[in-house]
């Protein structure tokens, strides 16, 4: 092949599999650079990042940076968005994409440091990740060179990929009958690949990894009171738990109870339709927890907002535009909106299912007086009558000009 720019040093997000095992020794061969290994540790898991410097080196690299993003992650990413109420397509809690953000920042500043003049990753030409860490790199570093191998080189399987590094003598505990490729962080952890290529073929037991299968779930609910602050998270069943804490706590707990999980065909960026099982047990007892604060505290159209701005917050999201004027603009919006969203609910864990059993808050707009069935003193219910007749004048001016229409013919 021949390269379109001369590079020096390449800083490469880096995960220990067996595409970044590749393109280490790839990118020295290629672009004759030194490669810096960048490892973002967003709590995909200790058994993920074992030995994962080693094996950069061993790889090529002239080195591995292991950075710490947790809670950059939380505080930055996961709760601003939770906030917003961000669910793409109705459904997916955008696992794999609130993460891109947090680590294509971190890896320009690794960039930055070390003195790159490049920047690499291993996201394929037919996935959405390649918009998500391009943009962001445009946002923040114009001037670094981007280098994608997957849209370079010759190589198109895993059995090539791991020819690659036999002749190379580089290890890798990859094998040739790997079955799914898995994507995990603090948030949740998605899976595609065999069986679920077929739509028509239920996702296998094998498929899921951080999750309880519902019918064997425990047949007692367990019950989680859960306190929020002007929507931000305040403690789990009273006790004050910082924030990476208490996801990785109700992943544990609501994940036993088969909490989380989702089996969907989405409509990728790029135009194909992919299909993926995702699994967030801690995201769904949150997104649910304060869904029902805000019933209780936001007026109608208050919340018809919020629910608008939570789709076209998920589609930003899902297509890579965190590093814009308008995020920060419907972040801000957002902020706003969740002041009121203080108060305790309590969530009911049950076979797969998480149901909110109770709600309570300072800013409550429910009103018992109002919406008794029994009798009360502030409420005329003759007032109704002309409510109603203002409420349906169109539609009476309507019909009585159809009938004025009808009767001179």
């Amino acid at each position: 092949m021949s390269t379109q720019k001369s590079v020096e040093k390449v800083v490469l997000a880096y995960s220990g599999g067996l595409d970044t095992s590749a393109i280490v020794p790839w990118l020295k061969e290629n672009y004759d650079c030194e490669v810096v290994a960048f490892v973002a540790d967003v709590g995909q898991g200790d058994e993920e990042l074992a030995g994962v410097e080693e094996k950069a080196i061993a790889s090529g690299a002239s080195s591995c940076h292991i950075v710490d993003l947790k809670e950059k992650f939380v505080n930055d990413v996961i709760f601003p968005t939770l906030k917003t109420g961000a669910i793409y397509e109705g459904q997916y809690l955008l696992g794999t994409a609130l993460a891109r953000p947090i680590i294509a920042e971190a890896q320009v500043a690794v960039a930055r440091a070390v003195g790159a003049d490049a920047l690499a990753h291993g996201c394929t030409g037919k996935g959405n990740d390649q918009v998500r860490f391009e943009s962001a790199f445009a946002a923040l570093a114009p001037d670094l060179h981007v280098i994608a191998p997957w849209r370079e080189w010759s190589m198109r399987s895993r059995p090539q990929l791991l020819a690659y590094l036999a002749e190379r003598n580089i290890p890798c505990s990859a094998s040739a009958t790997k079955i799914y490729s898995r994507d995990a962080n603090l948030w949740h952890i998605s899976t595609e690949g065999g069986e679920l290529e077929d739509p028509w073929n239920a996702p296998t037991a094998q498929v899921w990894t951080w999750t309880a299968e519902p019918e064997a779930a425990p047949n007692t609910p367990e019950y989680l009171t859960l306190s929020f602050k002007q929507g931000e998270w305040v403690a789990l069943n009273g006790e004050a738990i910082e924030p990476v804490g208490a996801i990785e706590a109700l992943n544990k707990v609501a994940g036993a109870h088969g909490v989380g999980r989702l089996d969907m065909v989405e409509n990728r960026l790029v135009g194909m339709k992919s299909r993926g099982c995702y699994e967030t047990p801690a995201g769904a007892v949150l997104f649910a927890a304060l869904q029902g604060l805000e019933s209780l505290v936001l007026d109608r159209t208050t919340q018809d907002y919020r629910i608008r701005l939570g789709n076209e917050f998920a589609q930003l999201l899902y297509d890579g535009r965190w590093f814009t004027p308008l995020r920060e603009i419907m972040l801000a919006a957002a902020h706003k909106l969740a002041e009121p969203l203080t108060g305790d609910i309590v969530v009911k864990l049950y076979k797969g299912q998480v149901t909110v059993t109770q709600k309570r808050s300072p800013n409550s707009l429910y009103s018992n007086a109002f919406a008794t069935f029994d009798e009360d003193e502030v409420y005329n219910q003759q007032h109704a009558e002309g409510f109603i007749r203002l409420y349906s004048l169109a539609a009476r001016i309507r019909a009585l000009h159809q009938q004025s229409d009808e009767a001179s013919s």
